[in-house]
């Protein structure tokens, strides 16, 4: 009879922990249902956003422009070379003076110039006598044939012989011309009218042939050489006007498109456009190197916009953070113009129909699907005729 005590012993301990490994699991399951519904309950929460957080996709006119930048030049410049060896002489001028066209500007040492001209005159004069005694022997010979007293062949010999001295005079002379000229490009002038930008030699330095001595520029008239790619160059027209802002100056300076080149840089395929620039008296004073950048006016479109810090560029291609049925979406757009509108930046899209809702700039990247709601649609009000983007 006491062989059963150890067996209910067993069966006891077996059912107790049978018991608490089940209220275990049951209170395991429970606590993960808990936490699921917990999860479910955050995930369906929308994202509040308010209506100053949402903009709109709204059609608005705006100028049609081609931005532009590069530094000033004068469209009129020249350097001052020497054309002939030798020591620099008389150079006073420097950088800022003003010069006239054909003002003396600077002298090379004359002294070997002269000297040649002077060997080449004396060998004209020299050249020039022996063609006045080959004449006098054609003239004699000629009578001393016509009495018979020499034959015709003495006559056709000096005849020859003084067509050789004229050649030689000819040469002489031509000579003599060359050296009259090195010796008055001994004398450096102004080829034009403007004022002393570089100076590149000192007085007293020994210039070889064609180095470099002054340089002018005229900044009555400036221009800006803007290297545009071939789909902006397209739009551009002579005649066209530029809002430019010169670094260093608050005022806008206003360019025209002067000249396109009709042909295109081979390496990076851009097209030079020249935009002059007059200088306005009572304006601030332009200089030659200055970095201008502006906005060239090619018309006008009435087109789609958005904010252009609404536009997304972090994926290979511009996106848009749409919210449609009350979640977010993106929505790949094709940006165009650019204007600032009440000092707000706003960029031409194509791929949005209008009224979109768009989440703001400043909000970030939201994760695509997420539920948003807002207390009020954006509908941003229409604003007037837009200005050029700096």
């Amino acid at each position: 009879m006491k062989r059963w005590i150890p067996w209910l012993a067993a069966a006891a301990v077996v059912v107790l922990v049978g018991g608490g490994a089940w209220r275990a699991m049951a209170a395991r399951q429970q606590q993960q249902k808990a936490l699921a519904q917990a999860a479910s309950q955050r995930a369906e929460a929308p994202m509040q956003l308010a209506a100053s957080e949402l903009v709109g996709v709204v059609r608005k006119s705006l100028v049609l422009g081609v931005p532009v930048s590069g530094s000033l030049r004068a469209t009129e410049s020249a350097m001052v070379k020497a054309r002939v060896a030798g020591e620099l002489q008389g150079l006073t001028v420097r950088e800022g003076d003003s010069v006239r066209a054909g003002q003396v500007l600077a002298r090379i040492d004359a002294t070997e110039s002269q000297a040649r001209l002077r060997q080449a005159q004396q060998q004209a004069d020299a050249a020039r006598a022996q063609v006045d005694i080959n004449q006098r022997t054609v003239a004699n010979n000629q009578a001393l044939v016509n009495q018979g007293f020499i034959s015709a062949t003495a006559l056709v010999t000096s005849q020859a012989s003084l067509e050789s001295a004229q050649s030689t005079y000819r040469a002489a002379l031509a000579a003599a011309d060359l050296a009259k000229k090195s010796l008055e490009d001994t004398v450096l002038r102004s080829p034009i009218t403007g004022q002393v930008s570089q100076r590149l030699a000192q007085p007293g330095e020994r210039m070889p042939v064609d180095g470099r001595v002054l340089e002018v520029v005229d900044l009555s008239r400036l221009e800006l050489e803007a290297l545009l790619s071939p789909a902006d160059s397209l739009a551009v027209r002579v005649g066209q006007k530029a809002q430019l802002q010169i670094e260093g100056s608050a005022e806008p300076v206003v360019a025209t498109v002067a000249r396109i080149n009709p042909s295109a840089q081979a390496g990076s395929r851009t097209v030079p456009v020249y935009l002059a620039i007059a200088q306005n008296r009572g304006a601030p004073a332009l200089r030659q190197g200055l970095f201008v950048q502006g906005l060239l006016d090619t018309g006008r479109a009435e087109v789609l916009t958005v904010p252009l810090d609404a536009v997304r560029t972090d994926k290979p291609a511009p996106y848009i953070q749409a919210v449609r049925d009350g979640k977010v979406a993106y929505l790949p757009v094709k940006t165009g113009a650019r204007a600032v509108v009440d000092g707000q930046a706003l960029v031409a899209i194509e791929g949005a129909p209008e009224g979109t809702v768009v989440v703001s700039g400043r909000m970030g990247q939201l994760r695509e699907g997420t539920a948003v709601t807002t207390a009020a649609a954006a509908a941003p009000a229409s604003a007037p005729a837009s200005r050029p983007a700096p």
